[in-house]
C-alpha cells in the first residue's frame, strides 16, 4: 500500500512544472566604430557606387597631467633644525589624438522621408531615447536621440549612420554591405 504524498510535496511538484525557460537576451549592441573612415584628403571616401556619406568632426583628445615637483629640497642645519622642502604643482597638456573629420555611410537624402523619420523616431522611442510625439521631422530632439543611440556604439554624431539604421531595423540589412 502506498502512502499519499503530503500536500507540501504535491505543491512543490506542481510548481516545479511551472518553471519557465530562460528569457532570451535582447539583440546585442552593435559596434559602429569600424564604420568610421578618416581621410587625409578632402571629400567623402571613394566607395560603392551610389553610396551616401556623412562627415562629422571627431574632436581632439587632450590629456592634462598635474604633478607635484620639488622646488627646494629639505635643509638640515648643523644645529639639528630642519627647513622643510617646498613643492609646487606643475600642469601640462598634450594632445593624445588629433582632431579629425570622420566619414561614415548614411542613408541618402532621398530616403529621409517623413515616413522614414517617423519610423526612426518610433524605433528610438521603443528604446526609451525619444520621448516626444512622432512628427516625421528630423529636429533637435530626434538628433539628440540619434546621438544617444550611436555614441555608445562608436559613432558620436547626431547624423544617422547606415549602421545604426540597420541596427535599429529600419533599413534593409543588406543595403550598404558592399
Amino acid at each position: 500500500m502506498t502512502k499519499p504524498l503530503p500536500l507540501a510535496a504535491l505543491l512543490a511538484l506542481a510548481l516545479s512544472a511551472c518553471v519557465s525557460p530562460a528569457v532570451p537576451e535582447g539583440p546585442s549592441r552593435g559596434e559602429f566604430a569600424s564604420e568610421l573612415v578618416v581621410l587625409k584628403d578632402q571629400g567623402p571616401p571613394k566607395g560603392p557606387k551610389d553610396a551616401c556619406w556623412q562627415a562629422d568632426i571627431r574632436p581632439a583628445v587632450i590629456e592634462t597631467v598635474t604633478e607635484q615637483v620639488l622646488i627646494k629640497p629639505e635643509i638640515l642645519a648643523d644645529d639639528g633644525t630642519t627647513t622643510p622642502a617646498i613643492y609646487g604643482t606643475e600642469t601640462s597638456q598634450r594632445i593624445v589624438e588629433d582632431r579629425a573629420t570622420v566619414w561614415f555611410r548614411a542613408p541618402c537624402a532621398a530616403e529621409m522621408t517623413v515616413d522614414f523619420i517617423a519610423t526612426l523616431q518610433r524605433a528610438l522611442k521603443a528604446r526609451g531615447l525619444y520621448l516626444l510625439p512622432l512628427t516625421g521631422v528630423l529636429d533637435g530632439p530626434t538628433r539628440t536621440a540619434i546621438r544617444r543611440y550611436q555614441s555608445p556604439r562608436g559613432i558620436d554624431s547626431d547624423h544617422l549612420s547606415l549602421a545604426a539604421a540597420r541596427d535599429l531595423g529600419i533599413i534593409n540589412t543588406d543595403l550598404g554591405r558592399t
